[in-house]
């Protein structure tokens, strides 16, 4: 089926990228996504979406083409209904979101309920387009909130929030029952993630405080004090890979130094990845030079962290 996303407006194409765990992008414009899909419950997992919804149609931004696309419709609720409309910035709908919720609740065949709907209907103008769906899930992205780092038992500054964590897995394409790794696992922050999509996740560090931490966080995790350069696993017995490089004079390194422990590192994640499969690589500088030595880079996004931060996020496949 046909899936519409109202997207985050976080960052402009990593939201982008964690929808291909869910299915095929076939269509976008800023902060909305038109997705193909066979089970929309894997949507839920997702960190930097707000609404999942079933594509019902789309049109040119202008007013004509909206009214006559509600026509088309034919829209029929099920039970009590509210139309709820957002434009995104720069989209080229002029009318107001008032004009046009009045509009689709006037074109559409049931009871309105503003207080208490059993369906909710959206329109979405952004850039030429507007798109209309059908409400099935409101991502709660409060939850992520909830599980930030200073609520753990075990507690390091510097870590990875939950919400970016997410997303990462997510684009590593694990799925539940999935062998996941982190090879740099620190106080645990991605494997919490991967193990709440159903994930088997193993993590690694070199740093033994780091990983008595860790097992604080996430009791009953496979945690190794292992070399990334050399992990204890076997060939070929790894779904995904998902991990945070370390940097920084601060970081325990047991190679001649960064370069040297990226290159080593990142020969480990190919030998333990199967073949085909995805490795999310986040760094702080750009080693695009290393990595496309070790397997082939399917996608490269930069975020900015804050003023002396931008973080590089390599997607990787074996």
């Amino acid at each position: 089926m046909k899936l519409l996303f109202l997207l985050s407006g976080e960052h402009p194409t990593l939201p982008y990228s964690e929808l291909s765990c869910v299915g095929e992008v076939i269509d976008s414009r800023p902060q909305v996504a038109v997705v193909t899909c066979n089970n929309v419950t894997t949507a839920t997992r997702l960190a930097m979406a707000h609404s999942v919804m079933e594509y019902l149609g789309e049109c040119p931004a202008d007013v004509k083409s909206f009214l006559e696309l509600l026509k088309d419709l034919s829209i029929s609720a099920r039970g009590p209904f509210v139309a709820r409309a957002k434009k995104i910035e720069g989209a080229e709908m002029v009318e107001t979101t008032t004009y046009l919720e009045r509009a689709m609740g006037s074109a559409i065949s049931g009871t309105v309920s503003l207080e208490n709907p059993s369906d909710v209907f959206m329109a979405v103008c952004s850039g030429d387009r507007c798109f209309i769906g059908h409400v099935l899930r409101s991502i709660d992205r409060g939850s992520f909130d909830a599980r930030n780092p200073g609520k753990r038992a075990f507690f390091h500054p510097g870590v990875m929030m939950p919400r970016f964590a997410r997303s990462i897995v997510n684009m590593s394409l694990i799925t539940p029952g999935g062998q996941f790794l982190d090879p740099f696992c620190g106080t645990g922050g991605v494997l919490i993630e991967a193990a709440m999509v159903g994930a088997f996740a193993t993590g690694s560090d070199m740093d033994a405080f780091m990983i008595r931490g860790a097992r604080k966080n996430i009791p009953g995790t496979g945690l190794l004090h292992a070399d990334a350069a050399h992990l204890p696993l076997k060939d070929k017995s790894i779904d995904a890979v998902a991990t945070d490089l370390p940097y920084g004079q601060s970081s325990s390194i047991m190679a001649k130094g960064l370069e040297s422990l990226y290159l080593e590192s990142l020969g480990e994640i190919r030998r333990v990845l199967k073949p085909g499969r995805r490795a999310v690589i986040v760094t702080h500088k750009d080693i695009q030079e290393i990595a496309s030595q070790i397997m082939e880079i399917c996608e490269f996004h930069e975020q900015r962290v804050h003023k002396s931060l931008t973080r590089r996020v390599m997607v990787l496949r074996s």
